[in-house]
């Protein structure tokens, strides 16, 4: 009788696995320290879209110094080949909607000026799971070489600023080594900033504890009763971690691990008794990127102060709401 071949690892799985066996070595995407002006989370060059949620971390968990990441077909599209014997990386991505024709109350097709149907998004009862197996550029042949567009100290720093300040959230720079969001007083406590190494680390500790206060009820709304040591808070802790590192990757800040290292016991734990919460983690993580990255906009276009009124504050929870709502895995 022919051995029964062995059961394919579901994704999740294979993510919780790895991700576990990375941070008992200290080498998950947040362990390690990235350096300000060197944006690595992994993007698509052919769609021009970054991946999201668990595809980014998964496919940043793969140790390559390239981010650039792209199927066999868009390689060929290019004139670029995957050197023989490569194996890629597998990646998901959720169908929330379909294109479907748009129909009059006969169920007729409406037909647009053009003659052809027109066609409207329609949700699905249930979501569909699509797979592609991606390369990195490290595997492909005829790629140009990597091109960053590092953005000037001045203005990676003036972003994040604008953020912190747009946030209407009050910082109090009353602790000598320790930083940490409040939820009952809704503020985030930080040492002084001249206690600092960089202006870089600053804004990467400050916006971390911000990404916490995005949990608030009357923002996205996550558990934020737990506390130090508890499933709960290290729950929590993963979100934020997974979060501001996706920010200070767009904002060009760097990233740094810090006083988080404390957390990696529970993380295991908490992968080891349930591998879907890097999934669920990842997924939240992108919501708080979203969230957060919206008060970069202009003052005039979130139409609030420095001196933020409450009816103002309400209108811009409310936007953010209707964007983490609309969230889903980027397709490529």
């Amino acid at each position: 009788m022919p051995a029964s071949k062995p059961a394919k690892v579901p994704y999740h799985e294979q993510i919780a696995n790895k991700l576990i066996e990375q941070l008992k070595a200290g080498t998950a995407p947040w362990q390690k320290p990235w350096k300000a002006g060197e944006p690595r989370m992994p993007h698509n060059p052919i769609s021009g879209t970054r991946y999201r949620g668990s595809n980014a971390i998964w496919l940043a968990m793969q140790c390559r110094e390239d981010p650039r990441w792209m199927t066999y077909k868009q390689a060929s599209g290019i004139d670029a080949q995957v050197r023989k014997g490569q194996h890629g990386t597998i990646v998901q991505y959720w169908k929330l909607f379909d294109k479907v024709d748009k129909t009059d109350s006969n169920g007729q097709k409406i037909l647009g000026a053009d003659g052809k149907p027109i066609k409207v998004n329609v949700k699905l009862d249930k979501p569909r799971v699509f797979s592609a197996v991606v390369f990195n550029a490290e595997q492909i042949d005829g790629l140009s070489e990597l091109e960053v567009k590092q953005l000037p100290e001045w203005q990676r720093h003036e972003r994040a600023e604008k953020i912190l300040r747009n946030s209407g959230i009050t910082i109090h720079h009353d602790q000598y080594d320790n930083a940490y969001y409040c939820p009952s007083s809704d503020d985030i406590h930080l040492p002084a900033r001249n206690q600092f190494d960089s202006n870089d680390k600053f804004y990467a500790t400050a916006l971390h504890e911000l990404c916490h206060s995005s949990g608030a009820s009357h923002r996205l709304n996550r558990d934020m009763t737990g506390r130090f040591g508890d499933e709960s808070y290290a729950k929590e802790e993963l979100r934020a971690e997974i979060g501001s590192l996706m920010l200070g990757d767009e904002l060009q800040i760097g990233h740094e691990f810090g006083q988080h290292a404390a957390y990696v016991d529970h993380w295991v734990k908490v992968l080891q008794d349930d591998p879907k919460e890097i999934l669920r983690a990842s997924r939240d993580a992108e919501k708080i990127h979203r969230f957060v990255i919206e008060y970069d906009k202009d003052i005039s276009q979130q139409k609030i102060s420095i001196k933020q009124s409450s009816s103002s504050a309400a209108s811009i929870q409310s936007s953010h709401q209707i964007i983490a709502n609309q969230h889903k895995e980027a397709e490529l």
